[in-house]
């Protein structure tokens, strides 16, 4: 008679170990869609983590974007004037997680700019940040939803 008590008792608490850690997984119930397209603004800086120190030099003071779902991903097109006038659209793989859309991608944007970059990001109703490498430098960049 003991001995089925345990086994009753551990069945109830690996069921409600089992739910609890469901629930965990992919936040709380079912995450509404989101929709990350749209107009998006901020900053983009580089640093050393080298240097944990120093803190990141702000490359441009003002960073456009404009994110578009296309084809089961998206695609991002960045443009801006840090002494020069630049425009990258990027493709960008990602998947919602919960309240965020996670992203990585990797990007050749030519040896006039730094080359092949690696990044990855997160993006929310109203946020969009990033942390980006390449072989000269790391940063991050950090958006604001505009409409």
């Amino acid at each position: 008679m003991a001995h089925h008590r345990i086994c009753l008792f551990l069945a109830c608490s690996l069921l409600t170990l089992g739910t609890g850690l469901a629930q965990n997984r992919g936040g709380r119930g079912t995450a509404q869609p989101l929709d990350i397209s749209g107009n998006w603004t901020g900053t983009w800086s580089s640093y050393s983590p080298t240097q944990a120190s120093t803190p990141p030099r702000e490359v441009c003071a003002k960073l456009d974007a404009k994110v578009a779902q296309v084809s089961g991903g998206w695609e991002a097109t960045f443009e801006g004037d840090c002494g020069r006038p630049y425009k990258y659209s990027i493709k960008m793989d990602g998947r919602q997680t919960g309240a965020a859309v996670l992203f990585q991608g990797t990007a050749d944007l030519g040896a006039a700019d730094g080359g092949v970059y690696d990044w990855i990001g997160r993006a929310t109703n109203t946020e969009f940040i990033g942390f980006y490498t390449n072989a000269f430098t790391t940063g991050v960049f950090s958006l604001k939803k505009t409409n």
